[in-house]
């Protein structure tokens, strides 16, 4: 049986852990927000209609971000629907889902919300639609405490302190033609600088996110981030990614190898950003917000224009396994392997639209498999990435040859001396891996977290203090490991 090694040095470092890469996503779209963070009525709710056990298990799955309120849905987005008296905001017909929006739930509700889960707002801006002036005109709504026409607005609708929010995403995948009011590259660009240089006329300190391509098998990819750049480098903070993978879409060892896409795709944004940053002679360097991702049954999804209009439509509430939660396992490495550059994530969505947490109308909430990984990983890793050397036997995929079963990252805090290792199997045989820790000698096992596709509940391993592990196939791990003195 061939053997892993992996040996670990805090010398090796890659970037600090930045906790919005454990962000999530929230849009208007089928029961994510109507019967999943809301549902005035619902035994668990409180008197603004959200639901507390939804509300507990977003605390519990260690969300720190929430992009909202689009995806598709705020191409065609009036945010001032959604603000004020409940009873006088107007019902309307979203374009992006064929849905009816009622607006009940809007701004100053996400905020309360966003305040109780305790996690920080990412805001998204109509550029479909919409342009510069309602774009600027919200940041002033949100970020200025009073004295303008909009921040006197939100204090009457009863919200007196800004809500303060500091990141925000220029528009949502613009260049996709299923997108209400997509546009060329030259055409975003454009006005992504001329909304990013009036939004930050009204709050210089807030961070802006220009949209990359919709995924990396767009024709226009790269040359999409390149243009889009050369107009609006000087504006933005970050250029974002969306990635999904379908179970179905390729064969399963492509599949659970779904985070070798990633790391490719990750690897070309880069490249692209600090193509024109040479090119501008500029010293700020773009960061990377992966704002959209997750294992998605795609090819089952039905298009909007197939579907009759609905209030409620019940959208992509697929069902996970356990090799779904090994494979987002492995893309949350591969993020963490990027952390120089790559510092916000979004996994999406939030609840029920392919989603970890998951509801009944009127009943309860429960975890997918999908929850776990991410659970464990946004609790564990903290510090500083560390790059392991690893050697692995390969494995065969049809789309990207031969790649290692086995991949993995760690992460050190050298403040409490933690020492966390995530592991993946992505193979159909079982790999023991030996762990070379003699630059930790002192470290011993603490805590041993692990799912498989044969046992996709999550399990802790019973402590040993060796240093070989048998990874079972297809199969996700968290190690964490603590100075001997601290234990």
């Amino acid at each position: 049986m061939a053997v892993a090694q992996l040996t670990l040095d805090p010398a090796y470092t890659i970037a600090p852990v930045d906790r919005r890469l454990f962000g999530s996503f929230v849009e208007h779209m089928g029961r994510c927000v109507y019967t999943g963070i809301f549902e005035p009525g619902h035994p668990s709710a409180d008197a603004d209609g959200l639901r507390g056990d939804v509300l507990d298990l977003v605390r519990e799955l260690g969300v720190t971000t929430v992009r909202y309120p689009g995806g598709n849905f705020v191409s065609g987005y009036r945010w001032e629907d959604g603000v004020g008296p409940r009873g006088d905001r107007p019902r309307r017909l979203d374009l992006a889902w064929r849905a009816l929006e009622s607006n009940a739930f809007g701004l100053n509700e996400f905020m309360r919300w966003s305040s109780l889960a305790g996690v920080e707002p990412m805001m998204a801006v109509n550029l479909g639609t919409r342009g510069i002036e309602a774009a600027a005109e919200l940041v002033e709504y949100c970020n200025l405490a009073e004295g303008t026409a909009a921040s006197d607005l939100r204090r009457k609708h009863g919200v007196a302190q800004p809500h303060d929010v500091r990141l925000w995403c220029l528009g949502n995948e613009m260049d996709g033609p299923w997108q209400i009011g997509s546009l060329t590259a030259d055409e975003y660009g454009r006005l992504a600088a001329r909304a990013g240089h009036a939004m930050r006329r009204v709050d210089p300190s807030i961070e802006l996110v220009a949209c990359g391509s919709s995924n990396s098998d767009m024709p226009t990819f790269a040359a999409w981030e390149a243009t889009v750049l050369e107009h609006a480098y000087d504006q933005v903070d970050y250029i974002s990614l969306h990635s999904y993978y379908d179970p179905e879409k390729h064969d399963e060892a492509s599949f659970r190898a779904s985070a070798v896409d990633l790391d490719g795709f990750i690897d070309n944004v880069v490249a692209t950003a600090d193509h024109v940053r040479a090119k501008l002679r500029r010293q700020k360097r773009i960061k990377l917000s992966l704002d959209e991702w997750n294992v998605w049954y795609q090819s089952r999804f039905t298009e909007p224009e197939d579907r009759a209009i609905e209030e409620l439509p019940a959208l992509i509430e697929d069902d996970y396994n356990g090799t779904d939660a090994v494979v987002v396992g492995n893309l949350l490495i591969s993020m963490l392997r990027h952390a120089d550059r790559l510092t916000v994530g979004a996994q999406a969505q939030l609840v029920n639209v392919i989603a970890p947490i998951r509801t009944r109308a009127g009943g309860e909430a429960w975890r997918q498999t999908i929850f776990h990984p991410f659970a464990h990983t946004a609790r564990l890793a903290r510090g500083t990435v560390l790059r392991p050397a690893l050697t692995s036997p390969d494995m065969t995929t049809g789309r990207f040859g031969e790649v290692p079963s086995v991949d993995a990252v760690a992460t050190h805090d050298e403040e409490s001396g933690a020492l966390t290792l995530f592991l993946v199997n992505r193979g159909t045989e079982p790999v023991p891996l030996a762990v070379d820790l003699r630059a930790f000698p002192r470290h011993r096992l603490r805590e041993h977290l692990t799912l498989s596709a044969e046992k996709p509940e999550l399990t802790s391993v019973p402590m040993s203090d060796g240093d070989e592990i048998l990874l079972p196939p297809v199969s996700w791990h968290a190690l964490c490991l603590t100075p001997e003195e601290s234990r």
